[in-house]
């Protein structure tokens, strides 16, 4: 994969190192209380309705061999604008920066992935198993439908990092 990197900042900070973003990328973003940048993580998904206009949801993210996954109940606004265009953004405020996905997500049908996002699932807190083509708990957050849950990969081609903190900076990574 080849990664450019172009600075956004207009007061002359420095181009946001690639790894650096990469880092916390790869780290799990909890929404526990005080754990991340204000206070805790919630990621908000974007969607693309019918209509052309954005739909907005918060989910729960996790990552997993270098990718993010998040779930969605079949019969949601988000999952049905995904099934008709998968084209949509992930971001996230962290303590290091404000980061945002542009992207796809694709719906994950093979066992053997599921098997092991559900157990990245559980080992964050959230007893997940698979059922059938998706995952099924005792609970889930409200905005994700009833089960089953589908999971889906976020795959960007862009990600924007805003810094938040020194050296701050901001900078868009095109991911091809």
């Amino acid at each position: 994969m080849t990664i450019r990197a172009r600075n956004l900042d207009g007061y002359a900070a420095p181009t946001i190192e690639w790894a650096r973003v990469e880092a916390v990328l790869d780290t799990q973003l909890t929404q526990a209380p005080g754990s991340g940048g204000p206070q805790r993580h919630t990621a908000w998904l974007t969607t693309i309705n019918p209509d052309g206009s954005p739909h907005v949801r918060p989910v729960g993210v996790i990552t997993h061999h270098g990718s993010w996954y998040f779930t969605s109940g079949s019969a949601t606004r988000k999952s049905r604008n995904l099934a008709r265009d998968r084209r949509c953004v992930v971001s996230i405020a962290t303590d290091q920066f404000d980061l945002v996905f542009e992207g796809t997500a694709e719906k994950i049908t093979d066992g053997d992935e599921l098997a092991s996002v559900a157990e990245a699932f559980v080992q964050s807190g959230w007893p997940a198993r698979v059922d059938g083509d998706a995952l099924t708990a005792e609970y889930s957050a409200p905005s994700a439908g009833p089960p089953p849950w589908h999971v889906y990969r976020a795959q960007p081609s862009a990600v924007f990092a805003m810094g938040t903190s020194e050296p701050f900076g901001a900078t868009k990574f095109r991911l091809d």
